[in-house]
C-alpha cells in the first residue's frame, strides 16, 4: 500500500511538471511570433473553465478498498445462494422419493370376538345395529358358522364370508387365511359394493341360496 501511494504521488508530480513545461513552451512560441504573452498564457492555460475536481489520494484508496469489500460480499452472497439452492434441491428430491413410496394399507386387528368386531364395522359404516343382528349374523352363520377356517369342499369358498376364491380377501390383508378381522373387513366391503347393506345380501341369500 505504501509503495502504491508513493507511486501515485510521483506520477502526480511528474504530470504537474509536464503541464507547466508545456505551458512555458507555448508562451515562448507565441512571444516569438509577436503575440501578447498574456494572451498566450491564457491560451496555454485556460482559466475560464474550472479544472475537474480530482479525488485525493486517501479518497482513491478508500474507494478502491470499499469496492473490494463489496465484491467480496457479493461473492459470499452468491455462494450462499448456490448452497441454499443445492440444499433445497436435495430436500425436494428426498421428499419426492418419499412420496413415491406407496404405503401398504393397515391390516385389521382381531381382538378375539369375530361377531363383536363385525358389529363394530357395521356401525362404523353408518348402518344401524339391526343390520348386524337381523341380517349379517344369520347370513354368515349360514355360510360358515363364523369359522374363519371354514372351506367349502366343492366350491373352494373360504373363511367367514365364504369368499370365492378365498384369495380375493388378500386385497384386505396378506393374512386372509388366518385372520378373522381381514375376512370380515373384506366381507363388509363386498356386501356394501354388491348389495348395499347386509340386509340386502341376506334377502338375496334367502331368495336364491347364496349371495
Amino acid at each position: 500500500m505504501l509503495l502504491n501511494r508513493m507511486s501515485l504521488r510521483s506520477t502526480a508530480a511528474i504530470g504537474a511538471a509536464t503541464l507547466v513545461a508545456g505551458a512555458t513552451f507555448a508562451v515562448s512560441a507565441f512571444a516569438d511570433e509577436g503575440v501578447d504573452p498574456e494572451m498566450a498564457a491564457n491560451a496555454a492555460l485556460p482559466g475560464e473553465e474550472a479544472p475537474a475536481e480530482e479525488a485525493t489520494e486517501d479518497e482513491f484508496f478508500s474507494a478502491s478498498e470499499q469496492q473490494t469489500e463489496e465484491e467480496a460480499q457479493a461473492a459470499l452472497d452468491a455462494a450462499r445462494a448456490e448452497r441454499d439452492a443445492a440444499v433445497g434441491a436435495r430436500t425436494q428430491t428426498g421428499t419426492s422419493e418419499a412420496q413415491d413410496i406407496e404405503e401398504e394399507p393397515e391390516e385389521p386387528v382381531f381382538t378375539g370376538d369375530a361377531q363383536g368386531l363385525a358389529l363394530d364395522m357395521v356401525v362404523a359404516e353408518g348402518w344401524p345395529e339391526s343390520e348386524f343382528t337381523d341380517c349379517l349374523r344369520p347370513l354368515w352363520q349360514k355360510e360358515s358358522g363364523w369359522n374363519h377356517l371354514a372351506q367349502n369342499p366343492s366350491s373352494g369358498a373360504y373363511g367367514i364370508p365364504q369368499a370365492l376364491p378365498g384369495s380375493k380377501m388378500a386385497s384386505h390383508g396378506s393374512d386372509w387365511q388366518t385372520n378373522p378381522a381381514t375376512q370380515i373387513a373384506w366381507g363388509i366391503d363386498y356386501i356394501k359394493g354388491r348389495y348395499g347393506t347386509p340386509c340386502g345380501a341376506w334377502a338375496h341369500s334367502q331368495s336364491v341360496g347364496w349371495y
